[in-house]
């Protein structure tokens, strides 16, 4: 999906309200998996959103700095999160300056399909100290739900059919990719989280997702219809209670070398 469709302004206020705090039961298990004690001086979030992984990268560092290549999105992080602990500002991912040798610790959340990855790690080394951290991770809504075989025949036949997955570029990077452009990948790791929901939380984090962006942006689909069709099509599975989603993700590990 062409990201210059989305209509960046909705989904801005969207991220910064109905988007749960994931990220930080990311940065919660990359402290414990490497052993990280103490706090970073400096680092950077590529590809901020609206703040919430810069939030969840403040749990590691003293200051943090987002960037993100909508001007709405970082409107959205500035309005949320204020300076000195936090700056923002607007940049594509191939494009950021910082310093040289200032970073700490980089990080990047769901942004590998939507960046030219040498551009990006040629441009990023320079700004980074030796033997600092660079964090690519994601993670995603499946189609499990804690005992609910119906979400899981929902998922497959109601809203894959409705709403398809847009085509995308998921490459896995590898040390044979990073290392000639100063990164050594140390490890990759996949993990499962769980979030719970009530129905109308569910159905406000999924008007969010590409596949819907997709029908919104591109299609033209109403929202409110949209919106309607995931409240009707739900109510047998959620029954008026609160349900335990399962999510999926990724990190890799490298170090500027």
């Amino acid at each position: 999906m062409n990201s210059k469709s989305f209509d960046y302004k909705r989904i801005a206020e969207g991220y910064a309200k109905d988007r749960p705090f994931l990220h930080g039961q990311v940065m919660e298990l990359v402290k414990k998996d490497l052993q990280l004690k103490g706090s970073f001086e400096r680092g950077l979030d590529v590809g901020c959103g609206a703040g919430l992984s810069t939030k969840a990268l403040k749990m590691l560092c003293d200051q943090v700095t987002g960037t993100d290549i909508s001007a709405e999105m970082i409107e959205a992080a500035r309005a949320l999160y204020q300076p000195p602990a936090y700056t923002f500002y607007q940049s594509g991912a191939e494009e950021i300056k910082e310093p040289c040798s200032s970073l700490d610790i980089v990080t990047a959340a769901g942004v590998t399909g939507w960046i030219e990855e040498e551009r990006f790690l040629r441009n990023l080394r320079p700004m980074m100290k030796d033997g600092g951290i660079l964090l690519i991770y994601d993670f995603w809504i499946t189609d499990k739900m804690k005992e609910s075989t119906g979400y899981t025949d929902w998922w497959h036949n109601s809203y894959l059919r409705d709403f398809p997955k847009p085509p995308r570029k998921e490459n896995i990077w590898s040390g044979d990719f990073t290392a000639p452009l100063g990164f050594e990948l140390k490890r990759r790791r996949e993990f499962s989280m769980e979030y719970e929901f009530d129905q109308d939380a569910f159905v406000r984090f999924m008007m969010l997702q590409s596949n819907v962006n997709a029908q919104i942006d591109e299609k033209g689909r109403n929202q409110e219809e949209i919106r309607n069709w995931f409240l009707d099509t739900l109510d047998p599975i959620f029954e008026n209670e609160r349900k335990v989603l399962i999510f999926e993700g990724y990190y890799w590990y490298f170090l500027a070398k």
